[in-house]
């Protein structure tokens, strides 16, 4: 079977990288790229492109109409600090986005559904080291809100209509290809940016703030080994920890100065996102992930850092 497959919110940090190699996987013609927003070159002129609102219902039934897809990736969302601004969006376009497209994947009998959670599902009672996949997820934010009812209505989905929804909870993602989204992780990106621009960087976060990161690269590869795994080795249909590298400000800058050694790192004070950090995770455990599909991240630290040094570079 020929799969024909629609990404959601395909300009975003994950969409522009995940649509890239989906279409080497599949061919440029069996991937469609779906975004509110005119495309970058790449994605625009390597396959087909729609331009797509996540919640007008009726546009999304044409394009699954037009296109039969085997595959639905909703990428779509505000994040963390984004979604602080205008909570009411974001729990519009989080939740009402994803019901969207789980009612149109039971219509057109869609066989796969894949929808991204993140550690944002966690909240100040959670346990900050090693997180279980199991444990108390009191969010205190409307992204991580929307995330965990999410999960709940992906899980139910399941439940109800046997549908194949597959999930994961991101931590952080690094990233030298696009733009970061609004996340509270985004300095892990600006400090590289910042790092080779001017010297020095101020971080919103404190120099002790430890959080889950991950490279893009990473992320990508796991998503669609995922999604390419036997539906009899997938038993978490909520979403799945999922893990990289963890580390602080402090550490990240000690890592970037083996390669820019005048690099100097400030902080800014009373930054919203401060809050919002110290209610995650400082690392996660995604075994559940590792036994059920294999999965093993390659980059640490040292190798996420040079590579991202090495492409900006560029």
């Amino acid at each position: 079977m020929v799969e024909k497959i629609v990404v959601l919110g395909s300009n975003g940090q994950i969409g522009t990288e995940l649509v890239t190699a989906l279409r080497k996987v599949y061919g440029e013609l069996n991937v469609v790229a779906c975004d509110i927003r005119r495309p970058d070159y790449d994605i625009k002129n390597s396959g087909p492109f729609e331009f797509v609102n996540v919640l007008e219902k009726d546009t999304l039934n044409s394009i699954f109409q037009k296109y039969k897809p085997t595959q639905v990736y909703l990428l779509a969302a505000l994040l963390s600090a984004t979604g602080e601004q205008n909570p009411k969006l974001a729990w519009d376009l989080n939740m009402n986005g994803l019901l969207n497209i789980l009612d149109l994947a039971i219509t057109y009998q869609t066989a796969k559904v894949y929808w991204p959670s993140s550690i944002a599902v966690f909240g100040p009672n959670s346990p900050k080291d090693n997180t279980p996949q199991y444990c108390v997820m009191d969010p205190n934010t409307v992204y991580g809100i929307s995330k965990l009812a999410g999960e709940r209505w992906c899980e139910y989905y399941h439940q109800k209509y046997n549908l194949d929804v597959r999930s994961i909870r991101y931590p952080g993602l690094i990233s030298w290809k696009a733009a970061p989204g609004g996340g509270t992780t985004d300095y892990a990106i600006h400090i590289f940016h910042d790092a080779l621009k001017k010297g020095t960087y101020a971080s919103f976060l404190n120099a002790a703030t430890e959080l889950p990161m991950m490279y893009m690269d990473d992320a990508i590869r796991g998503t669609i080994e995922l999604m390419d795994a036997d539906a009899s080795k997938i038993t978490i249909r909520s979403s799945y920890n999922f893990a990289g590298v963890s580390f602080t400000p402090e550490i990240l800058a000690a890592e970037i100065r083996k390669h820019i050694p005048e690099f100097t790192l400030t902080y800014t004070e009373n930054d919203p996102r401060q809050n919002i950090a110290d209610s995650w995770p400082r690392s996660i455990d995604d075994s559940f992930a590792i036994d059920e599909w294999a999965w093993k991240p390659e980059y640490d630290l040292s190798k996420l850092t040079i590579d991202m040094i090495k492409n900006l570079k560029k």
